[in-house]
């Protein structure tokens, strides 16, 4: 166990990205706070949370970790909900969608809920995101930015609004093109007609009583802003927001770089220092383009959980936060895989390159002491060629071939994993695999692999591997080595690419191996 001294001393060096961020609250606060240090991340809850959510609260909170670990200071984080926006569209994948199409422009807390269990529709999205927050253990206080105008909370920020409306105008008209700026205002009242959130024109009457007037149907009429009478256009109130509740940290997607500058601006215009934070990139789908909700390209969170583990994705997401990266089906088992490598070397490593290793990040210190005997793409190759029928039960069978204690009860990380290896090979592997015929080179070469292996039943995965590799220089030559393993995999496991040949034979059974040669040459 190391110390909190020599911890906090190496974590002022490291290269880890967490603790490059934190150490920007150093700077902030150099003779620390004397609150606790705020973090925040935010959530539009007109749909279901989603990959991004998880992705935005995982960052946020392994930097408030490291942040933690270089000064022992409290921290909280607030996950805020801006549940008072008006809903704009109805979403294609919920049910009544003619009843939310009444309720276009309200806000999202005035809908009615078209799954008809919470009190609206921003209460059943809200509720979702808290249990999804919940599930990953995640530690995070709650906000609704409806509950917070309402209840008056951000009331002096409105009037300062108000004191400071051209000001705030001066930042955001030339950022608009000229059919935007005749009729925006940072102010988007709620009428007390429809109670739709309107987009019109305003004009400040008395800052400090939040007075303001505008035409609603037809009529001039003068509304207070206070105490849930409006809320702001979103540039302004993120702005407002960090303003308020004294944001110090929170970080955005490169889609909002601009929006990031606009409300820093107005920050300092309201006489506050915008957060800290950074803006990373996007994920991507399989041929490069951005990830869309609309569109529903790329990969959801629960097809991610259903065929890889949490800790898989979080070390995913840990990796190069400022790179886009594609997130697609074939991504998951590399991604299982470095993560265990990466675990694997933990325990070994100094203290500097244990902090700059993801899983340090990914569980706030050391991981579980259990190991992986086997790599979940080796897994993979054996559900392979177990077939779609394959149980889990024959594959704990199979792997007592290679790892003596081999049972659910001793590697209860790896049964998890079988489960997924079964889920992905059903759904994604096994409709792909095609066992060419070997050619006449490469049936010499399997022939005296065969002979080889008839007497080498109950060797280990390091003897096979020899006589694999030998039997290939023999018949390949060194320089062909690469063709050779191809032809392995190609014709026995139906795949372009595979394991360590004498991992696989090991675990699979010589005899079963035997087989799946037999079958190579008999095609």
């Amino acid at each position: 166990m190391t110390d909190p001294d020599t911890l906090r001393a190496a974590a002022l060096e490291s290269k880890a990205w967490p603790f490059e961020e934190a150490r920007k609250l150093l700077k902030r606060y150099p003779q620390g706070k004397a609150d606790p240090v705020l973090f925040e991340t935010g959530y539009g809850p007109s749909g279901l949370p989603h990959i991004g959510t998880f992705n935005e609260v995982l960052r946020t909170t392994m930097v408030r970790r490291a942040y933690e670990a270089l000064t022992g200071a409290p921290t909280r984080l607030i996950a805020f909900s801006d549940d008072m926006d008006g809903l704009r569209k109805v979403p294609d994948n919920v049910p009544n969608r003619e009843m939310l199409a009444r309720y276009l422009g309200h806000p999202l807390t005035k809908v009615p809920d078209p799954f008809e269990k919470h009190e609206s529709f921003a209460h059943h999205n809200n509720a979702m995101l808290r249990d999804f927050l919940d599930r990953f253990g995640f530690e995070y206080e709650f906000a609704s930015s409806t509950d917070y105008y309402t209840a008056g909370r951000f009331d002096e920020a409105l009037k300062s609004i108000l004191r400071h409306y051209d000001a705030i105008m001066g930042v955001m008209l030339p950022t608009l093109g000229p059919e935007r700026r005749a009729t925006y205002s940072p102010v988007l009242p709620i009428s007390p007609k429809s109670g739709i959130v309107l987009q019109v024109p305003v004009e400040v009457i008395d800052a400090e009583a939040g007075l303001v007037a505008f035409d609603d149907e037809g009529e001039r009429i003068t509304h207070s802003i206070l105490s849930g009478g409006a809320k702001m256009q979103w540039k302004v109130d993120w702005a407002m927001r960090w303003v308020a509740l004294g944001v110090d940290y929170e970080m955005a997607g490169k889609d909002l770089i601009d929006s990031v500058i606009q409300s820093g601006k107005i920050a300092r215009v309201l006489g506050s220092q915008p957060p800290e934070g950074f803006n990373y990139e996007m994920f991507l789908d399989e041929k490069g383009e951005k990830i869309s909700k609309s569109k529903g390209n790329g990969l959801s969170l629960e097809q991610w959980l259903t065929y890889g583990s949490d800790e898989s994705l979080a070390f995913y997401i840990y990796r190069e936060p400022k790179k886009a990266k594609a997130l697609h089906m074939g991504v998951i088992p590399r991604a299982v895989d470095d993560y265990w490598q990466f675990r694997a070397a933990y325990a070994d490593q100094p203290i500097e390159q244990k902090l700059g290793n993801p899983v340090h990040h990914i569980h706030n210190g050391p991981p579980p002491a259990e190991a992986l005997p086997v790599t979940f793409g080796l897994l993979l190759n054996l559900v392979g060629v177990m077939g779609a029928g394959a149980t889990r039960e024959q594959v704990w069978a199979y792997l007592r071939n290679y790892v003596a204690d081999a049972t659910p009860e001793a590697y209860p990380a790896l049964d998890t994993l079988i489960d997924k290896a079964l889920a992905y090979n059903r759904d994604f592997v096994a409709p792909t695999l095609q066992r060419r015929a070997p050619t006449p080179e490469e049936a010499t070469a399997l022939a005296a692999l065969d002979a080889a292996l008839a007497g080498l039943d109950g060797a280990d995965a390091e003897a096979i591997q020899n006589e694999v590799y030998e039997i290939g220089k023999a018949q390949f030559g060194k320089e062909r080595l690469r063709d050779w393993f191809k032809a392995l995999y190609e014709t026995l496991l139906g795949s372009s690419q595979g394991p360590r040949m004498g991992s696989f034979i090991a675990l699979y059974g010589v005899a079963n191996s035997r087989a799946l040669i037999a079958e190579a040459l008999a095609r």
